[in-house]
């Protein structure tokens, strides 16, 4: 019991390190529980058949980019 325990522990601390950190980001700017908006993602993706999916991973490929572009410009003005 204590193994599976741990190992779901384990799963859950992987796919959140690994995750895009769409909701993460969009929780601190909205000051919402990030817990909230992925029960959000998650159902109104079942309701809107996946049309939020569609946002979710466009946010993740902005954020992504940004992300890019900071440690691009960071690296510039080092030299």
């Amino acid at each position: 019991m204590y193994i599976e325990g741990r190992m779901l522990q384990r799963l859950l601390t992987f796919f959140e390190k690994r995750s895009f950190g769409v909701c993460a980001y969009v929780g601190e700017r909205l000051n919402i529980s990030i817990s909230k908006i992925r029960l959000f993602f998650i159902y109104s993706s079942f309701l809107a058949v996946g049309f939020p999916l569609i946002f979710y991973f466009m946010a993740a490929f902005v954020l992504d980019i940004r992300g890019y572009v900071k440690r691009i410009r960071t690296r510039i003005w080092d030299y």
